[in-house]
């Protein structure tokens, strides 16, 4: 568990860790699903996604998953702007990635309202220079290692940084970022 906000129905951040041949009982998620699957492959009945994906199941949708190798997924339950009806599925691993500013690349996931999702890929030595984040932001660095005025990160590590908040982000060997912006 990495944020949660309530009792067993609740705003969750979460890294899921299936054993193999696991399965969980269908059931809803009234806030909305987000997922990237970060190890394995992880299934249900409408696909099966390994290690890769990105997946937005909508308020309100339905599912049973399941796994038979096992896998570790990154998850976030109850986090959606109740407009955003939209289902996505990327296989991130696939997709061609936008040029970005300077020495980042970008592969956008979702966008809704202020809300923005992507995966940025970060050339050694990458220095950006200090900018706000109005409504806050995420990271999950997924591969090599970021920095910032406020420490070190090394991958799987997970930054909330708050709404009005700033920073001037740096890599030195490269990495690759989970970035989510404009929703808190």
């Amino acid at each position: 568990m990495l944020d949660r906000v309530g009792d067993e129905v609740a705003r969750a951040t979460s890294l899921v860790r299936y054993a193999p041949r696991s399965h969980f009982p269908p059931h809803v998620h009234g806030g909305g699903e987000e997922f990237l699957v970060l190890e394995g492959e992880f299934a249900d009945e409408s696909g099966r996604y390994p290690t890769g994906f990105y997946v937005r199941n909508p308020i309100a949708s339905k599912h049973a998953p399941f796994t038979g190798t096992g896998c570790t997924i990154f998850v976030k339950l109850w986090q959606f702007d109740p407009g955003d009806r939209t289902h996505v599925v990327i296989d991130t691993r696939t997709v061609p990635w936008d040029a970005g500013e300077v020495g980042v690349a970008i592969l956008p996931l979702h966008a809704h309202g202020s809300e923005r999702i992507v995966l940025e890929r970060w050339a050694e030595g990458t220095h950006r220079p200090s900018h706000p984040h109005p409504g806050g932001e995420e990271i999950l660095v997924l591969e090599g290692s970021f920095e910032d005025e406020e420490g070190a990160y090394p991958a799987g590590t997970w930054i909330r940084n708050p709404p009005g908040s700033a920073h001037a982000p740096l890599t030195h060997a490269g990495c690759v970022l989970y970035v989510k912006t404009g929703h808190l």
